[in-house]
């Protein structure tokens, strides 16, 4: 994973620290509950005054609700004020800059210690901002993750991005990368913290532990309810559509894959011997030997349905509701896409020449299915001269039948032959490409 670099938090402790008047100092604390609230008053009233122009001048999406005066350097000729933004928005710390734009720090950053074991120096304090993690609920599910945040902070900042953490009621956790400054009306993204976890990078997750961020697989292990006592588990990884991955080893030797989606809902679960082709498979389970134990189950499965091939490897089609889509390579070199229904009815094997009608298509052996091609051919055509050499599939007719344009290696003008898909994949029709009108493989034009 490439490492960004980061800034600190601005330098916000440090200027607050040398604030030279503060609105509400320890001195007229210790007057009583009424000194301190008059000067509260003030700074609330200086802070609507003096706020709005400043807050302008930064450019943030904020609708001012709330504002107080922190304090001023006169020796540096600088201000601070903490606003509020409409409700359900986050507010802000703002640093007036003579001469340049003010800098404003989100009510995360101002939150956030400037060090281990040290408040914050100039922590967000109106109603408004009360809970500021809260206010990341809304940014995080627009990013697609949907989190109750327990606590958060910043790390830190490149040129273009603001680094978050954010720690869940679930247990899991996340960085954000905001904007500079942090604007919540652009678009964020939202990285779940187990990537960074083992990555050799700057950036780590410090609220709770990896520990604590894995502890969700027990319960996908739960609500897949396939009988693992849990021996080990990691993260996998993310997809492009957001879905993360997380891999169970099992004590009796098996080991499972599970896929959440962005809520941290399970959606589906596969078993390692199903799982090669997803984010590189199972690495803490013999994945082999279950591969060994479920390419048998597809010989038999194979063998039941009249073919006599002895299965060495198999990849998964995407899971469809009541079937298992497996492309199959035999130990002779010869490929089929096995259509497993549950309970067996309705099974078939297609070879690789006719898959395609099926909506398949193999690309895990060398087996073309030329073959089988030339045999539909020459059922209707048995004085051709024709080897098919290559194929093309054309489409569905209206009346649901499907054209395949075969070539040949003669060299001579080549056929469509049109199929029924159902029950069963079979040829019914061929047309010389002299006469269809829509053969576009080399020498059929």
């Amino acid at each position: 994973m490439k490492t960004p670099k980061l800034s600190g938090l601005g330098a916000i402790g440090l200027a607050v620290a040398m604030v030279a008047a503060l609105m509400l100092p320890a001195s007229a604390m210790a007057q009583g509950n009424k000194a301190a609230a008059k000067l509260a008053e003030a700074a609330q009233k200086a802070g609507m005054a003096e706020a709005p122009p400043v807050l302008s001048a930064t450019g943030l999406s904020c609708q001012m609700s709330a504002a107080r005066k922190i304090g001023e350097d006169k020796k540096n000729k600088k201000a601070y004020y903490e606003v509020a933004c409409a409700p359900g928005s986050m507010g802000y710390v703002l640093e007036t800059n003579e001469g340049a734009t003010p800098t404003a720090y989100s009510c995360i950053e101002a939150n956030t210690s400037p060090a281990p074991g040290q408040p914050p120096s100039a922590p967000c304090i109106l109603p408004g901002n009360a809970n500021a993690a809260a206010l990341l609920i809304p940014l995080m599910k627009a990013a697609g993750v949907d989190c109750t945040p327990t606590e958060a902070r910043v790390i830190g900042q490149t040129k273009s991005n603001t680094y978050m953490e954010v720690a869940c009621q679930s247990g899991s956790g996340y960085i954000l990368l905001a904007s500079v400054p942090f604007d919540g009306a652009k678009p964020m993204q939202v990285q779940n913290c187990l990537m960074y976890d083992d990555a050799d990078t700057n950036i780590k997750c410090k609220i709770g532990d990896r520990a604590s961020r894995l502890a969700v697989v027990d319960k996908y292990v739960t609500a897949a309810n396939n009988s693992c006592a849990v021996k080990d588990k990691r993260f996998v990884g993310l997809s492009k559509d957001g879905s993360a991955y997380y891999e169970a080893s099992c004590n009796d030797g098996k080991g499972y894959i599970y896929k959440a989606d962005s809520t941290g809902t399970l959606k589906e679960t596969y078993d390692c011997a199903k799982a090669t082709q997803i984010l590189g498979g199972c690495s803490l389970t013999d994945a082999r030997q279950a591969q060994t134990e479920q390419a048998g189950l597809y010989t038999k499965l194979a063998q039941k349905l009249g073919s006599k091939c002895d299965v060495e490897r198999y990849a998964l089609f995407p899971p469809k509701s009541g079937e298992e889509d497996v492309e199959l390579v035999c130990k002779d070199g010869s490929g089929a896409i096995g259509i497993f229904k549950v309970g067996g009815v309705g099974s078939q094997l297609l070879d690789c020449g006719r898959a395609p009608v099926a909506g398949f298509k193999c690309s895990l052996g060398k087996d073309t299915g030329f073959a089988n091609l030339t045999a539909d051919l020459k059922k209707f055509k048995s004085d051709t001269t024709c080897d098919v050499s290559a194929s093309r599939l054309v489409g569905k007719t209206e009346k649901g039948t499907t054209y395949v344009e075969v070539a040949c290696t003669d060299k001579l003008k080549g056929y469509m032959i049109e199929y029924q898909p159902t029950p069963a994949v079979s040829a019914i029709a061929v047309t010389n490409c002299s006469f269809a009108g829509n053969c576009k493989l080399p020498g059929n034009t």
